[in-house]
């Protein structure tokens, strides 16, 4: 168990990784707070650019010696344990404590801190609610788990007691949290490479409840949910569809990305709301946050706005491109429920075809849940598939494309030596993804829809197959 007083006293501060999605907003929240900051990373990106805008100094590459002078060093889960600075800081005498540690000591310096937890859709109902905050003129903290416009990133730090914080549920990582406000949208059978089974993932979520300090927001119309916050004493406010939630809503009009919808308030019909992000599941996010800035008082105004004003979190139904009538769209979705949400709302939208671009990711999740994958996906009115992307993991369990896309009707994918896959190398897989963006140049037509999906970088094919329609046209 970590020190939660491990701040007390320190003065300069040292982020191993510091332009990573966790790590940005922990520094401007730190940063904002007077510490003295240092921090290092492998690659120049647009973040690493806004941390130096901030005056802190950041090394390029990690050496021993960038830790110098720190008395707390912070490293993110990416960092490995032969890494270099890593080594130094725990050599060093100094604390050394990890991303996920540290947000969790964050979230309790504020008085409405809203957790907002769920197997699907978490990225996007954290961004919403920023967005609706933000709208209203709170000047609130952040740390979510994608980028959102409206804060040029995926964090930010405010002088008021609210944070918004995305919370994940791998390897239990919310339970370090200190919400207390905290949000469930939702539970089903996912990371089941930890947790096992569902049985074990509902008593995760039970015991990430169990920790709300003000009250729970959750999905009524979810059972797995219900059963996690079954009997705890609790003020439970739930949402959904259904017309005994505190919060529920009526859909009255679909048309392209837009969705008009009735907000009901304890069955009182409250007022008419439009989201500009499409799919019923985004409704569902819409009244989790509808219910969450209601508690720490946000006009309904400034929710009608706010969701007015929300275009989605970067890789959540982003558009890419539209070229000669093709549009192209990314999207994170890589479990088959949030597969199956995505392309349901696709399917739903004017076009002549649905082609899904999906990358698998992990080969315990491909295996364990492949009926589920085939379902999902065989939504799609096409499906091509990359090779698996490993991630952590080795193939010891002998998972490979062909296993998923033979049980899809008319599924597109290049079979590689499995050999060479099992190698996961970055030639390999720029060979393969070349071959999936050659098949979409030659078969695409006006009026389709190419989605790339998947938590890894099958957004890499998007940009590139935008790149070369364009290109094709002289641009």
């Amino acid at each position: 168990m970590v020190d939660k007083n491990i701040l007390n006293g320190k003065k300069h501060i040292h982020m191993i990784g510091i332009g990573g999605s966790g790590m940005y907003p922990l520094a401007q929240i730190l940063h904002s707070q007077g510490y003295l900051l240092t921090g290092s990373d492998n690659n120049e990106t647009e973040t690493l650019d806004a941390v130096r805008k901030m005056g802190i100094k950041v090394f390029m590459g990690q050496a021993a010696e960038n830790i110098e002078g720190a008395d707390l060093i912070v490293y993110s889960a990416a960092i490995m344990a032969d890494n270099p600075e890593l080594v130094a800081a725990k050599a060093s005498g100094a604390d050394v404590i990890e991303r996920s540690d540290l947000l969790g000591i964050v979230t309790g310096w504020y008085d409405n801190a809203i957790c907002i937890s769920g197997t699907h859709g978490k990225t996007t109902a954290s961004s919403m609610t920023t967005q609706i905050l933000m709208e209203e003129g709170v000047d609130l903290s952040c740390v979510i788990g994608g980028k959102l416009k409206a804060i040029g990133g995926s964090g930010r730090a405010g002088q008021s007691d609210v944070m918004v914080c995305e919370s994940c549920e791998f390897v239990d990582t919310f339970l370090k949290l200190s919400p207390d406000i905290a949000v469930i949208l939702n539970v089903d059978a996912d990371h089941l490479d930890y947790f096992g089974t569902l049985e074990n993932i509902i008593k995760s979520f039970r015991k990430f409840a169990s920790m709300a300090s003000k009250c729970l927001v959750v999905n009524g119309d979810d059972e797995n949910t219900l059963t996690a916050v079954d009997g705890l004493d609790k003020r439970i406010v739930t949402f959904g569809f259904g017309e005994d939630n505190d919060y529920s809503a009526r859909i009255t009009a679909k048309k392209g990305l837009r969705t008009d919808f009735e907000l009901y308030v304890k069955g009182e019909k409250q007022g008419d709301y439009s989201i500009f992000v499409p799919g019923e599941h985004n409704v569902l996010n819409a009244l989790a946050s509808i219910a969450a800035v209601r508690e720490v008082g946000v006009s309904y105004d400034g929710i009608r706005k706010g969701l007015a004003e929300f275009r989605g979190a970067m890789r959540r139904f982003e558009k890419i491109d539209e070229i000669d009538g093709i549009t192209i769209v990314d999207d994170y979705a890589h479990h088959p429920n949030e597969l199956a949400a995505t392309l349901m709302a696709a399917k739903g939208l004017d076009f002549e075809r649905v082609i899904a671009v999906f990358q698998p990711f992990t080969y315990s999740r491909t295996e364990i849940l492949m009926e589920d994958f085939v379902t999902a996906l065989s939504i799609a009115d096409v499906c091509v598939l990359t090779d698996i992307f490993g991630s952590r993991e080795k193939n010891t369990h002998g998972i490979y494309t062909e296993m998923l896309g033979d049980k899809i009707d008319g599924c597109v994918y290049f079979k590689t030596p499995h050999e060479i896959v099992d190698q996961q190398t970055a030639e390999q897989k720029d060979k393969n993804f070349a071959q999936v963006i050659d098949y979409l140049f030659e078969n695409a037509k006006e009026g389709d829809l190419i989605m790339t999906l998947g938590c890894g970088d099958a957004y890499k094919i998007a940009k590139r197959l935008a790149k070369k329609l364009r290109q094709a046209r002289g641009e």
